[in-house]
């Protein structure tokens, strides 16, 4: 009996999906920076996932005890209310850096790996909720992992429950469509 072959698209989403799925479930391929033995180092910059003004407001008391760190918030609360919470905080405007081409998770990190690349930071603070947290991970661990950047989280306190695994297994599958393509596919902008 012989096999059909798969077609080369089907091939590439399979690939991807089983990538995926052993991410989710191995806690991630290592990036190439990572291959070999790294010292722990201390996050060089703090980036914060938008979807609730509190993310914000977490991110101006954090940023207080890290008074070096450049923050970067994507696609969080409109400009002069994110403004509003820092300065209210004392946190220096000059360290801000409001980005608001994200439309839902994945692009929160497609949108800003390459500016935290460019100022050479290899580990963050990854600031967002913590029924957020587990797909910011995978989808963090992907593509800021690529670049050879780590991530440190810190989860903020919530009372709603933990999102459901699929979001996590999707949206671990289009950031490695993303690795291969530049393109993550289409979310859903009702995705944080």
């Amino acid at each position: 009996m012989s096999k059909l072959p798969l077609r080369k698209t089907s091939s590439v989403v399979t690939l991807s999906g089983v990538i995926a799925f052993s991410w989710l479930f191995t806690g991630g391929l290592p990036s190439f920076s990572n291959l070999t033995h790294r010292v722990e180092q201390e996050p060089q910059a703090i980036l914060v996932l938008g979807g609730s003004p509190s993310r914000e407001k977490f991110a101006a008391r954090f940023a207080l005890n890290h008074p070096n760190l450049p923050i970067f918030v994507s696609s969080g609360s409109p400009e002069e209310y994110a403004k509003y919470v820092f300065d209210q905080a004392g946190v220096p405007r000059n360290r801000i850096h409001l980005d608001y081409r994200a439309v839902d998770t994945v692009t929160n990190f497609t949108t800003m790996v390459d500016a935290l690349r460019d100022r050479n930071v290899t580990d963050v603070y990854l600031i967002t909720s913590d029924f957020h947290m587990p797909r910011a991970e995978v989808i963090g661990n992907i593509v800021l992992g690529s670049r050879g950047i780590k991530i440190h989280p810190i989860s903020i306190p919530s009372s709603r429950e933990d999102e459901a695994p699929v979001k996590s297994l999707r949206d671990g599958f289009r950031s490695v469509v993303w690795l291969f393509t530049g393109s993550p596919l289409n979310g859903s902008t009702h995705n944080r």
